[in-house]
This record gives C-alpha cells, structure tokens and sequence, in this order.
C-alpha cells in the first residue's frame, strides 16, 4: 500500500511545472548520502547559474561512518573535505525534458582535483532528486594510504536537490 500511495504521490507531483536549470541567477541546494569504499556520509551542495549552461559551486563532504583503513582509523580532518566546482549544465543541449539536467564538471578539494557527473530531476519547482558520481583526477599526495585514500576514491551521492 505505500509503494503505491507513494508511486500516485510522484506522478502527481510530476506533472507540476518544475526546471531543473533555468540558467544566469540560478541557485540549487543538494544533500544527499554518499557511498564509498570504507564507509558512507553526508554530502552538501550549492551551485550558482553564471550562463545558459555554466555553474560554479561548493561542495561539502563528511564520512559518518568510517571504517579502518589499512590500520587507520580516521580522525576528523580525516573524514571532512571541502571542494569548488564548475558545472557544465547541458540537459538543454541534449534537448531532455526541461525537469531534467545532466552536469558534468570539475572540481577542485582540499585533497584532490577532479571530475564528476551528476543529473537532477525536479518533480515540482523546488523540489528534485539529483544522482552523482565523483572521481578524482590528480592527487595532491602521490603516496595516498591509510586515511587518505578516504577522500581519494571514486564517490557515489543520491539525495534531495532544491531550488533556493
């Protein structure tokens, strides 16, 4: 019975005028869980429409729970990372629906500099779910071991994005 109040729920929402990118002036939120090698947590996210398809933001990760590392427990420097961004918005480009957005970019850490992909969809004008995936491109430590191979590693994130 929930699974299908719940399905009723999301087509109904679904058919509110919602875009996942409206471009210069844009402003989303994200939270979601993100998921790991060692350990899953919390990641926190803002972007900024600078153009048509361009955005910049910041991104905040966290590992809730953390397991040992080759003899490491992590401390909570360990655990904490800060990166900016640069999203190419591109869901108009490939003509999706307006209620979609794909977002490929860069980004820049505390710990490393790399790339991600992500896609948000909104169901309503403030509210959508968003899925991305991060990877690092250039390590600043080439001798990555022990704690920090925690924020060096290929991330997966699902949660909630929001217009703000």
């Amino acid at each position: 019975m929930k699974k299908i109040i719940t399905i009723i729920a999301l087509a109904m929402v679904s058919l509110a005028n919602a875009q996942a990118f409206k471009g210069k002036g844009d402003i989303k939120g994200q939270v979601g869980m993100t998921l790991q090698d060692g350990g899953t947590g919390i990641g926190v996210s803002a972007d900024f429409g600078m153009g048509e398809n361009m955005s910049f933001g910041i991104v905040a990760g966290y590992m809730l729970n953390a397991n040992e590392i080759d003899g490491f427990k992590p401390r909570f420097e360990d655990r904490a990372d800060l990166k900016v961004r640069f999203n190419a918005n591109i869901g108009n480009v490939l003509k999706l629906d307006p209620k979609m957005d794909v977002y490929p970019g860069l980004d820049l850490g505390l710990r490393n500099f790399g790339g991600h992909l992500g896609v948000r969809y909104f169901f309503t004008n403030g509210f959508g779910m968003f899925a991305e995936a991060n990877a690092p491109l250039a390590r600043y430590d080439t001798d990555v071991n022990g704690f920090e191979h925690y924020n060096n590693q290929f991330v997966f994130t699902i949660g909630a994005s929001f217009n703000l």
